[in-house]
């Protein structure tokens, strides 16, 4: 864990960043993201024609998780290097680009400290991904180094106002982020998209989409999510009995508000901001 030295100059009302970080490698490593990820598919695939890949493009996907948007750029034929810094997951897209026959090299790599060289990558991706960096400067500017000049930079991002972004603010309230931490769905919003890229873009088009969460039931999202899906898990985990059933109710109650279904399944629209940027 990063404490001792950086901890210690720490100024009053600083963030230790590092320390955040640990415990969020911790979080994404539990559990098994892959199993929420493979349903978020269509968004890499709709991101793809967004950035409107050639042929092949070197892509790089960052905080790939299980390859969403790795298999769908390899599936346009380009040439795809996918990165995360949890091993487990590379293995899980590893696997899938493996069974649809797709040639995709894969890589453990720090969104925050991307191991390339400047201008290596014609266009450089992250869905729900990049986002998650506790150092948010930090990782805007890698992803801009490692992207060639006139390339592109796509990204999918949760929106505060979202159900996702939601249900991170009721994780909130039962487990708050340490003082100082920017919310991870600022990256969904235009105005901090503009402040962290803004200076280096030829242009900036940012959209809303919506994400559809089809399950068979709240229930049945609560148990995926509590099980697999890392933060919620953890969050659980730390809770005791009566906040864990607080908690449960509260993300059930959220479910029933925005929920579109009406014969006792979950359809439910997730609002993400999909970015498109062109570099200087």
């Amino acid at each position: 864990m990063a404490t001792s030295a950086a901890a210690q100059t720490l100024q009053p009302g600083q963030i230790d960043l590092s320390a955040l970080k640990t415990k969020q490698h911790g979080a994404w490593s539990s559990g098994d993201y892959a199993v929420v990820g493979t349903t978020l598919q269509i968004v890499g695939e709709e991101l793809c024609e967004a950035l409107d890949l050639r042929g092949g493009q070197k892509v790089l996907d960052v905080a790939a998780g299980n390859g969403n948007v790795t298999l769908a750029a390899a599936r346009r034929w380009c040439e795809v290097m996918s990165t995360d810094y949890v091993p487990s997951l590379l293995e899980r897209g590893r696997t899938r680009a493996a069974a649809e026959g797709l040639s995709v090299q894969f890589k453990e790599a720090d969104a925050e400290a991307l191991n390339f060289d400047d201008a290596t990558f014609d266009v450089v991706v992250s869905t729900f991904g990049v986002m998650f960096t506790p150092d948010q400067d930090r990782a805007a500017s890698e992803l801009l180094r490692v992207c060639r000049s006139g390339g592109k930079i796509g990204l999918a991002n949760w929106t505060p106002e979202g159900f996702i972004g939601q249900l991170f603010k009721t994780l909130g309230k039962y487990l708050p982020p340490p003082a100082g931490a920017k919310s991870p769905a600022l990256w969904g919003t235009q105005a901090r998209i503009t402040e962290m890229f803004g200076t280096s873009a030829a242009s900036i088009k940012a959209e809303k989409r919506h994400f559809m969460f089809r399950y068979r039931s709240p229930l049945h999202f609560l148990d995926v999510f509590r099980n697999y899906y890392g933060p919620t898990l953890k969050a659980f985990a730390a809770l005791d009995e009566t906040n864990q059933r607080r908690l449960a109710d509260d993300i059930l109650t959220l479910i029933a508000s925005m929920n579109r279904a009406e014969d006792g399944t979950m359809v439910l629209p997730s609002e993400y901001l999909e970015i498109v940027i062109v570099k200087r």
